[in-house]
């Protein structure tokens, strides 16, 4: 059995029992929660990404090959999960300022009937092509005003895995409606 404690070095991961990978885990988790934190600066997030990282390795255990100490990366594998969620936060605040910005002028213009109900068309045949849950996460996120925390909740999921389906539901819109909406 290998201890993370005694022996910091592991040459393949696939070989680890889950006993000592329990024990990996429970040797290492706060303290990946804690150098989360001081990157996303929510304990809800850090933990997510820590869980996440943990349920990865533990899942492609027999691709994995470290070759540098067990802490190092582990700490260097949240440190890049934890910019990538910074960045996808990032992306979703500029949409969300972009959209307020032009909020008024979307809602002063006058605008055809005919190709608002085109864009209606495509917004519903995009959200109904979405796997059921994705639809649903979207629906509760854009048309009820749901924060994905109480999204999650509701759901029984993860914040993760909102995240997730938001963003697939946002590359099919975006994708589908490149032709009428300019985004900077």
């Amino acid at each position: 059995m290998i201890r993370p404690v005694e022996k910091d070095t592991l040459k393949q991961l696939a070989f680890i029992d889950l006993q000592s990978f329990e024990m990996m885990f429970r040797h290492y988790y706060q303290m990946l929660c804690a150098y989360a934190i001081r990157f996303v600066n929510d304990a809800d997030t850090a933990e997510e990404i820590v869980q996440d990282l943990f349920y990865k390795l533990w899942e492609k255990r027999s691709e994995l090959k470290i070759s540098t100490s067990v802490k190092s990366y582990l700490f260097s594998a949240v440190h890049n999960r934890c910019l990538k969620f910074i960045e996808h936060r990032n992306v979703e605040a500029r949409y969300r300022n972009y959209y307020l910005l032009h909020e008024s002028e979307i809602d002063n213009e006058q605008h055809d009937t005919a190709h608002i109900h085109e864009l209606q068309g495509i917004i519903d045949t995009t959200l109904n092509s979405l796997p059921e849950r994705c639809s649903r996460i979207f629906r509760l996120n854009r048309f009820e005003g749901l924060k994905y925390q109480e999204i999650a909740q509701k759901l029984a999921i993860s914040v993760k895995t909102v995240e997730a389906n938001m963003g697939k539901a946002l590359k099919l819109l975006r994708k589908n409606l490149k032709n009428y909406v300019e985004v900077a």
